[in-house]
C-alpha cells in the first residue's frame, strides 16, 4: 500500500500564493475580499509550521497518561 504524501500540496501552495498577488494588486477588490485572501494564507503558513515541527503534538501524551495504558 503505498503511503500519502506528507506536507502542503504545491499547486494548492502555488494557487493561494497567486490569488494573494492577484487579489492585493487588483484596486477593484474590497478590503472584505482581500482580507478573506489574506486570511488562507495565514492559515495555509500556520499550518506548514505546524507541519514542519517533528515534534508538534508530542506534548499530548506525557508520562502519566503512558503509564495509564
Amino acid at each position: 500500500m503505498k503511503k500519502k504524501a506528507k506536507g502542503i500540496n504545491p499547486a494548492l501552495e502555488a494557487a493561494i500564493s497567486r490569488l494573494l498577488e492577484e487579489v492585493m494588486a487588483d484596486e477593484t477588490c474590497s478590503l472584505t475580499d482581500k482580507t478573506k485572501v489574506l486570511d488562507r494564507a495565514l492559515k495555509l503558513e500556520a499550518i506548514k509550521q505546524k507541519a514542519d515541527g517533528d515534534d508538534w503534538g508530542a506534548a499530548f501524551m506525557d508520562a502519566d497518561e503512558e503509564d495509564e495504558k
